[in-house]
Formats: C-alpha cells, sequence, structure tokens
C-alpha cells in the first residue's frame, strides 16, 4: 500500500496528521471521506505521484489523527479548523500552493480551504458532494429518507452506541474492493470508539458551524475563484436526489466542470483509473491559459 510513499505523523497547530506523500512535480492534496481514512487513495496515489506531489493525509477526527476536544459549537470538527490543518501542513511540507482533492466529508474541507485560502489553492476537486447549504435548502422527503444518517449523526451519544454495538454490520465494506490491507486499516478506524466519535463529530459540524459559515460566505458573496472539478458516482444517489450538479456549483464556483464516474459512492476504490484519469486531465491544465500549470513551492 503507497509504496514508495513516505508515511509519518506531522504536528500542525491544533492536531497531529497521519500522513502519506510521495512522488514528484506539483502539489496535491487528496482528502478522504467517512468512514474511510487516507487509504481509501491506495489505488489512484501512486498513479497520480508519477506526475505530482501527493499528499494524504487522515482528517482531524479521523483514522489516526488526533481528535478535536469536544466543543459546545463543535468548532474542533468544523471544516474551517480542518481547512486550517491541510494548509499548515502543506507549508511544512514546502508548499505555498497546492491542489485539493476531496470525497465524501473531505470535500466539505477541500472548498471551505478552497474558500477561506484562496491565495494558496490553485485547483478543487469535489467527489460525490455538493455544499452543506445547497444541500440543506433542498431538503425533501426524499432527501430525508436517503441521506437519514445526516439528521441522527447529530444526535447526541446514540450515533456512536448504534455504530460500536457492530461497526462492521453498519458499515460494511470488503476487502476485496479496497483491498486487504486497506480494509485493515479501514477497520481498525470504525473498531476505535474515539475515531467514530471524531468521525460523527464530523456531522455535527456540519449541521452547525459549517452551515453557519456558508451562510455567512453567501451574505458576503464569497466565491470559490480556482478551476473547480466536481465529479460524481453513476450509482450513487447523488444526480437521482439533486439532477444538475454542476449547475449547483456553479452558484459557488464560476469556474467548474464535472461529469458522472461509473461507479458507486467509494469511487476511488472501484473506479480508481477512471478517476485518475479525469484528476491528472483536470490538474495538468489551466482553463484559463491551457498550459501546464506552475505551482509554487516555498523554500
Amino acid at each position: 500500500m503507497f509504496e514508495g510513499f513516505t508515511h509519518t505523523t506531522i504536528c500542525v497547530s491544533e492536531a497531529e496528521l497521519n500522513v502519506r506523500y510521495g512522488g514528484s512535480g506539483p502539489p496535491v492534496l487528496l482528502l478522504h471521506g467517512h468512514p474511510r481514512t487516507h487509504a481509501t487513495w491506495s489505488k489512484v496515489a501512486p498513479a497520480l505521484a508519477k506526475s505530482f506531489t501527493v499528499v494524504c493525509p487522515d482528517l482531524r477526527g479521523f483514522g489516526r489523527s488526533s481528535k478535536p476536544a469536544d466543543q459546545p459549537d463543535h468548532a474542533g470538527s468544523s471544516k474551517r479548523a480542518k481547512a486550517k490543518d491541510c494548509v499548515e501542513l502543506m507549508s511544512q511540507l514546502g508548499f505555498d500552493q497546492f491542489a485539493v482533492v476531496g470525497h465524501d466529508r473531505g470535500s466539505y474541507t477541500a472548498y471551505r480551504a478552497a474558500l477561506d485560502y484562496p491565495q494558496r489553492i490553485t485547483h478543487l476537486a469535489v467527489l460525490d458532494c455538493i455544499p452543506i447549504l445547497e444541500a440543506l435548502n433542498r431538503c425533501n422527503e426524499k432527501f430525508a429518507r436517503q441521506w437519514y444518517h445526516w439528521f441522527f449523526f447529530a444526535q447526541p451519544e446514540k450515533p456512536e452506541r448504534a455504530i460500536l454495538a457492530d461497526p462492521d454490520k453498519w458499515y460494511g465494506g470488503q476487502p476485496e474492493a479496497m483491498g486487504d490491507e486497506e480494509y485493515v486499516e479501514f477497520r481498525r478506524a470504525i473498531h476505535d470508539p474515539q475515531t467514530v466519535h471524531g468521525m460523527i463529530e464530523d456531522y455535527r459540524a456540519g449541521l452547525s458551524i459549517d452551515k453557519a459559515h456558508e451562510l455567512q460566505d453567501r451574505q458576503l458573496g464569497r466565491m470559490i475563484t480556482c478551476p473547480t472539478l466536481c465529479l460524481w458516482s453513476k450509482y450513487d444517489d447523488l444526480e437521482d436526489i439533486y439532477g444538475d450538479i454542476v449547475g449547483i456549483w456553479r452558484s459557488w464556483a464560476p469556474d467548474v466542470r464535472g461529469k458522472a464516474i461509473g461507479s458507486g459512492h467509494h469511487m476511488a476504490e472501484e473506479a480508481p483509473e477512471e478517476v485518475t484519469a479525469e484528476l491528472q486531465q483536470f490538474l495538468r491544465l489551466s482553463t484559463s491559459t491551457g498550459r501546464l500549470d506552475q505551482i509554487d513551492r516555498t523554500d
């Protein structure tokens, strides 16, 4: 898993992050979703590393990274806090500017980084995601039935108790799809009570402080200024629920394009070749110049 990559712990101002990085070339940060760890990128990251420097952390609260202290407003699990971790991580690795790719919950941190640090983010790719505020504004019976977990996970204590009663039954997951080492890493995460709590806090933050941050973005007219790619799973329910995914993103990121990937939700595991090809094409070309981007690296 991640042959040739460096595996280490990197301390940023508010967290200790479990990180793998490797390759050479322009930097790309890959952010996993729930309930995965950085290992979800194990089939994509080595392929990208042939042309890019690829950085794969466990987000704070997830995997082997540190868990934030509980706060009444869930600020420690906010996407703003996690975006700050990511920017500090890339600075420590020597990168002043970088592209960021996020899947599922990791997408929320990815586009928060693009909103809060526009001078740092060169490209944004979001996989199986629309902004939290857009999802809530479209909340209807269909959304509530199919994404009920958003509202269940927002409740105190009960989600963790239900999950930890039988994590394997709750989350599923197969080594045939993930890979043997990746599956071990996944099961380590979902059987750890602190990690399960950290993952659920991500959802509690989503329906509270993260939503408030997005409302503020709308009030201030803040937009994502870098080129943006949205990919969604053909056999999952994002397009079924929301219809025009690119159209939704266009109100947040004017320079956006997107398409469906022939897979279920965990597309980096189920369709790694297609995901890699789409990311390579997007990350290589600047929409404004049509040339290879020159991404700065600090001294």
